[in-house]
């Protein structure tokens, strides 16, 4: 071996082997991104099909249950084919019509720069798509049995793809492209079946596809964030916060998109009436389900954070930083609803962050005070006069508890009650 070669690996083979690692882990993303979202078109054309032949034969809804058998019988080896299965391509089908997918693509490119003015009226305008169906839309709607067919009857039963394109007047190729470039074919399937199964909007859909995306969220947490009503408290709560009158336009828009109201932690080991300091323990403890509730971008810098400010000692509960907002955030936490002295101490903290903790290149410091509850007025009527952007919202605390009562989750205290009783009885059957 050459000089020229020891040199090679003394000083570059460690970053070669390191850059080409890596081009082989994100071949494999892309990989599994393409192979799952062609998996998605299959799916899509197999739901459209299924449903014209269903229409077209005058074939029920046992037509599935026999191609189900038909399918395991033939193959064998094939999975993902029951009767379940094939039931959600129809639905997926019916859901997602090109004009759907059209639609999808046309609010991506509308809400670049979201705010939740936009957000509201886009969603609002996919709602109003389902009103407007396809034709082989109209014939797959159940109540729908006597429409007439408009495409020319197939002479006898073609291949999927071939009776697809005859259905929709579009070839194939550009059916697909159409389909691959919406954000339908960006999660996976076993989101798409939890969203099936919610009977959402069209356009809240949409919102929450896009922020599975963004988000990377499994399944499991978008059936969390579904249930723990997401949409609502992001873009249709009122929120009371000052950000407009403090912030430049498109941050403000950003900031106030981003705050929800109210957040929901799961805090599984917080106790039966906690502070603010065991409620800080907790988040910090979980910090990566604290800043998946927090949303998009946030980063955990410090809690209790000290500052000394003169001859005194200050202590902030959580600075967060965010990336899209370029900012920090400072949050305080209150186990006690909100009083007007707390926006004082909040705007205080955040001129001592802007002080001592943003960079030239930072925008000015955000806070949000989380209390146990508010009164709207009031709080708002404590943000007049501040100059820094601030931001109120109630919190909630949901701890792990079983399935027959989460529905009775509206405090920690009477959770901790119902749990006591339950291990009781238990423990008195035992007896």
């Amino acid at each position: 071996m050459s000089n020229n070669d020891n040199n090679i690996e003394k000083r570059s083979f460690e970053a070669f082997v390191s850059a080409i690692g890596s081009e082989i882990e994100q071949a494999q993303v892309r990989l599994i991104s393409a192979a799952n979202a062609q998996m998605l078109f299959h799916y899509w054309k197999m739901g459209n099909y299924i449903l014209y032949h269903q229409n077209l034969q005058g074939w029920g809804g046992k037509v599935i249950k026999k191609l189900a058998q038909a399918i395991r019988f033939n193959y064998p080896e094939k999975k993902g084919y029951s009767v379940r299965n094939l039931a959600y391509m129809c639905q997926f089908a019916r859901s997602y019509p090109l004009g759907a997918l059209r639609s999808f693509i046309e609010t991506d490119a509308k809400l670049i720069t979201p705010s939740v003015q936009k957000i509201t009226d886009e969603i609002q305008s996919l709602n109003n798509v389902s009103s407007t169906k396809e034709p082989l839309a109209q014939i797959q709607s159940s109540d729908n049995k006597g429409v007439t067919i408009v495409q020319e009857p197939l002479a006898q039963i073609q291949d999927v793809a071939q009776t697809v394109a005859a259905v929709y007047r579009m070839p194939i190729e550009d059916m697909e492209k159409l389909f691959l470039a919406s954000p339908v074919a960006r999660i996976n399937w076993a989101s798409h079946v939890i969203m099936l199964n919610s009977s959402l909007p069209l356009g809240v859909e949409y919102w929450y596809m896009k922020q599975s995306v963004e988000m990377g969220w499994s399944s499991n947490v978008l059936k969390m964030q579904i249930e723990s009503k997401l949409y609502e408290r992001q873009i249709n709560s009122h929120k009371v916060n000052n950000f407009t009158a403090t912030l430049p336009a498109p941050q403000s828009d950003l900031a106030n998109y981003l705050l929800k109201d109210p957040y929901i932690f799961d805090l599984a080991g917080a106790k039966e009436r906690a502070d603010e300091r065991d409620i800080e323990e907790q988040l910090v403890k979980h910090v990566t389900r604290y800043l998946l509730e927090m949303g998009n971008g946030f980063a955990f810098v410090a809690r209790q954070k000290h500052f000394q400010i003169g001859d005194s000692d200050f202590y902030a509960d959580l600075i967060l930083y965010n990336i899209k907002l370029h900012a920090y955030v400072v949050v305080e936490l209150k186990a006690t609803p909100f009083k007007p002295e707390y926006a004082g101490q909040l705007n205080f903290y955040i001129n001592v962050v802007d002080d001592k903790l943003r960079g030239e290149n930072d925008n000015k410091t955000i806070g949000l005070l989380l209390c146990k509850g508010k009164d709207e007025i009031v709080a708002q009527y404590a943000l007049t006069g501040y100059d820094q952007p601030i931001g109120i919202s109630d919190y909630q605390l949901s701890k792990a508890v079983p399935e027959n009562l989460k529905s009775a989750l509206p405090s920690i205290e009477q959770v901790e009650e119902e749990l006591t009783m339950l291990l009781d009885n238990e423990k008195n059957k035992q007896k």
